[in-house]
């Protein structure tokens, strides 16, 4: 259900100030009137999820001194003007500087409802953008390892930023290396329960026979009353988030008694039953809609955590985020030594463009750290201009790029198609490289 509008109405003629407020409540518009300006902005903060109407010819702080400061404190704050004189000019001055809307009196109700209606839904997309806008920058800070500027990164952090202010358990798929346990770590620490633990379980290199004392833990006799001699780590998770990473290989015993721990949020390692708070974040591997489906994991249990469903696309379905992501990796890790000794040679260029990389990311990291350690140094010191990582890596992208546009006689459409990068990102760097298509038709 919508929120209805609401309005902060300033206005000094009492009688006008009733009459548009019985009309508008009318409409079940919310109304907060006042007979001056001051008063007015002592109450507005940025915040205000709401329109303000304020007639200009008032004593003390007229509207349109009122305006200039509501400006001043959030341009984005629809400001709708009313006066009485058939002033052209100051209407035409007041919508070029940002007023939303100016009405003369006396004008049909009808037109005020309108305008109150399209401001308070520009007020809400623009409180709405700025959120979303905040939360992915803070998805940004929060790990810098979830890079890339292809669609699927971009619409992939923008989700993370979206479901991480919900509380709700989520659902992480994709296949090995995508960084599905980087994406909920970046979930928690987008989410209310940052300042608390993230305890991460590898719920296939646990044991069967040590997995119940390792997720729910154990006491020291039978009595009930004596708290665990060892903490399981869904206890340790309590009031924060905790991670079931590789769900998919958990045996049908544990998963029954996690369904329940789920369910109720208790847990009783010594038959007295107490109280948790976590969120949970499970990872698969495998689809597990279908694993259910074929007897392979719980119905149930999949049904319990299937909340929110987060999916990490592989690198092969974002392809113009591999050279980002290997010279993050080289720079990551190289000594200051390093700083002179290594270059791109045709062998690493052609195993970049052309791998598949069935192990996604993480296969990148590791071939990245095996040049740094693989890479030969025949050449001379002599021969060498100093050059940085940034540069070479420059230098290799418009290599690519200069090799794809001759194969393609110039035709860009054809070169979008071979390198699997977007029209938009490839004139940015057609731009930055200073490439010209046309040299090469």
């Amino acid at each position: 259900m919508e929120t209805p509008p609401s309005v902060l109405f300033i206005e000094d003629d009492a009688e006008l100030r009733r009459a548009l407020v019985d009309a508008l409540d009318l409409e079940g518009i919310a109304v907060q009137a006042l007979p001056d300006a001051a008063q007015a902005l002592a109450g507005l903060t940025p915040q205000f999820r709401g329109v303000v109407i304020s007639d200009i010819r008032m004593p003390g702080m007229d509207g349109l001194e009122l305006f200039s400061r509501i400006r001043a404190l959030d341009p984005q704050i629809p400001v709708i003007l009313i006066s009485g004189h058939a002033d052209v000019p100051m209407a035409v001055q007041a919508l070029q500087d940002g007023a939303f809307d100016f009405l003369t009196k006396p004008f049909a109700m009808e037109r005020l409802i309108n305008a109150v209606n399209q401001a308070q839904d520009y007020r809400t997309r623009a409180l709405a953008h700025r959120a979303l806008r905040a939360a992915t920058e803070a998805a940004a800070h929060a790990n810098t390892l979830l890079i890339g500027e292809s669609p699927a990164m971009i619409a992939l952090r923008e989700s993370i930023a979206r479901i991480a202010a919900s509380d709700l358990d989520v659902l992480v798929e994709g296949e090995t290396g995508t960084g599905k346990e980087l994406a909920a770590l970046t979930l928690h620490r987008l989410s209310k329960r940052r300042g608390r633990s993230f305890v991460p379980v590898n719920c296939g290199a646990i044991p069967d026979h040590f997995a119940e004392v390792e997720l729910f833990g154990q006491t020291l006799d039978g009595s009930g009353y004596r708290r665990s001699a060892q903490v399981g780590r869904i206890e340790a998770a309590d009031k924060g988030t905790l991670f079931l990473d590789e769900i998919d290989s958990m045996s049908p015993a544990v998963q029954v008694k996690l369904l329940r721990v789920l369910e109720e949020r208790t847990l009783t390692p010594g038959g007295e039953p107490y109280p948790i708070d976590i969120r949970v974040i499970a990872a698969s591997k495998r689809d597990l809609e279908s694993a259910a489906s074929e007897g392979a994991f719980r119905p149930d249990l999949f049904y319990r955590l299937n909340v929110v469903r987060l999916r990490m696309p592989p690198l092969r379905e974002r392809r113009e985020d591999i050279l980002p992501l290997f010279a993050h990796f080289l720079a990551d890790r190289k000594r200051p030594s390093d700083k002179d000794a290594f270059t791109v040679s045709d062998r690493i260029r052609r195993h970049l463009m052309e791998h598949s990389w069935p192990g996604n990311v993480r296969e990148l990291r590791n071939f990245a750290l095996s040049t740094l350690v693989d890479a030969p140094d025949d050449d001379a010191p002599a021969s060498r201009s100093p050059q940085s990582l940034t540069d070479r890596v420059d230098a290799f992208e418009a290599a690519v790029i200069r090799e794809a546009l001759e194969a393609a006689h110039g035709n860009v459409s054809e070169v979008i198609a071979r390198l699997a990068t977007p029209r938009k990102t490839l004139y940015g760097k057609f731009k930055r490289l200073n490439i010209d298509p046309a040299d090469y038709r």
